[in-house]
């Protein structure tokens, strides 16, 4: 086995050396394909653990149980969904020939290929899931992958290289370490497929160097994403859930919402309703270790800097459970709440990624669907509400990655069923089927029959003077 790779002529080498393995090996089979994501689940059984403890060192705060249910038994879940049903999506499909061909004997099938080698980088909020789901998609198309952890988590990047380092051949997959530049050079690779998961400034940077070598991407951004509340919606309720979706790992999530909107007259009820709801799930702050830290100094002053600059602006800033001072050694933060902010301010424009979210007061839910339009396309859509009408108004006249209809983010979760981005919050997707066929390479195949009437339909050279005619009989609006 290789040590880790943490150069970029050491990751070049990799890919390379990857490459000329997969044109070597030829097909790959169901059994092999299997094979290889039952070892990664192996790997995650054997190492959550060490897993935890490291993603809660990286942190300075996450609770070990939290990490093995979103980044240990999430990318289970991918991996033995996955695993399970690959050998059915592997199958040729069928299509049909064009006429008269079809009379003659031809034939014609789609064949699922493998792409080659899938470079996948991965993030720092959920180190685990954001590499591993995708690779259970590319293994099951049968690529080989080159995986990048989060710099930001480095206890956990350098596990996870041991971890595959230990249970991988490196011509199957690798890993590869190091921060900004690492990165960089990582996307200027010729993988036959990249997956990013992370910023929408930083995707772009990702796209235009993928561009030079034409490498397909999938991009996962993220952006802010917005949950209407509607005058039929319980707000009870939808204060609850949005509140655990808030104190899910600090607000740090790409599909965390940023933006409520709540019928003016209601707002008030909803902020009490949220205070209840958010207090019984932290009932403190300081030292609560149920309460997943801000990852690090730089994000915290991010994030503290977005509420400052609101704030200035006078806009109105409630803490749930209680104000608690900014503590660079103790990075875990009450729920922020921003109350109609002015629309220039930053908390406004950007991603929040972390315990903060605005209330945005509306008259009208058009005016609520017009202001999302006016805005880049989220990762997620969250709508609260009873009225099935304003329900399939809501979701014929907004776009975004996916949706949930009364809770949060569980869109998400479902295996059987594409997750991806649109416009700014990214392209592609991966999950289910759709995740396979992201990492295939759909290839068209014709047989044609042992006939060929061309040449008796006067259809070749040298064309007689009734030629132009008969196709011309055949532009028709029908």
């Amino acid at each position: 086995m290789s040590c880790t790779i943490s150069s970029a002529e050491g990751l070049a080498g990799q890919l390379s050396e990857q490459k000329a393995a997969f044109i070597e090996a030829g097909a790959v089979s169901a059994s092999e394909r299997r094979a290889r994501i039952q070892r990664v689940i192996d790997l995650l059984v054997r190492y959550h653990k060490p897993l935890a403890e490291a993603m809660d060192a990286d942190f300075g705060g996450r609770p070990q149980g939290f990490s093995v249910m979103n980044d240990v038994v999430g990318s289970l879940a991918s991996l033995k969904h996955a695993r399970n049903n690959l050998e059915g999506w592997m199958q040729d499909e069928q299509r049909q020939p064009f006429a008269p061909y079809d009379q003659l004997g031809a034939q014609a099938w789609v064949m699922y290929q493998p792409k080659g080698t899938v470079g996948i980088i991965g993030t720092w909020n959920a180190p685990l899931f954001t590499l591993l789901s995708p690779l259970a998609y590319a293994l099951a198309a049968g690529n080989r992958a080159i995986l990048k952890p989060s710099e930001v988590v480095p206890r956990t990047a350098q596990l996870i290289a041991e971890a595959f380092a230990e249970c991988f051949d490196p011509l199957e997959v690798a890993v590869v370490t190091g921060g900004v530049e690492i990165a960089k050079a990582f996307t200027a690779q010729p993988f036959d497929h990249l997956v990013f998961t992370g910023s929408t400034e930083v995707g772009k940077s990702v796209m235009r160097n993928a561009a030079d070598n034409l490498v397909p991407v999938t991009l996962e951004l993220g952006g802010k994403s917005p949950a209407i509340l509607a005058r039929s919606a319980d707000m009870e309720a939808a204060a609850a859930r949005i509140a655990v979706a808030k104190g899910t790992n600090g607000g740090q999530i790409c599909i965390s919402p940023d933006l409520v909107y709540v019928p003016r007259e209601r707002l008030e009820d909803f902020l009490g309703s949220l205070r209840t709801a958010y207090s019984e799930l932290f009932p403190t702050v300081a030292d609560n270790p149920d309460l997943v830290a801000v990852v690090n100094g730089q994000h915290l002053a991010r994030v503290e800097g977005y509420l400052q600059q609101a704030q200035d602006a006078g806009a109105r800033i409630e803490s749930i459970p209680e104000a608690l001072p900014a503590n660079a050694d103790n990075r875990r933060r009450p729920l922020r709440v921003v109350i109609d902010p002015p629309r220039d301010s930053h908390i406004m424009q950007q991603e929040i990624f972390g315990p903060a979210m605005v209330l945005l007061p509306y008259d009208e839910i058009d005016q609520a669907i017009a202001d999302i339009n006016a805005r880049p396309r989220p990762l997620a859509l969250y709508y609260f509400g009873e009225d099935l009408a304003e329900q399939r108004h809501v979701l014929a006249h907004t776009l975004s990655g996916g949706v949930t209809v009364n809770d949060v983010m569980m869109h998400a979760a479902m295996h059987d069923a594409p997750f991806g981005g649109v416009g700014a919050s990214g392209m592609g997707r991966y999950h289910g089927r759709e995740g396979f066929l992201e990492f295939s390479h759909l290839r068209t195949v014709f047989k044609a029959p042992a006939h060929d009437p061309r040449r008796e339909w006067g259809l070749l050279p040298p064309y007689s003077e009734h030629f132009l005619a008969a196709m011309e009989a055949l532009v028709t609006p029908d």
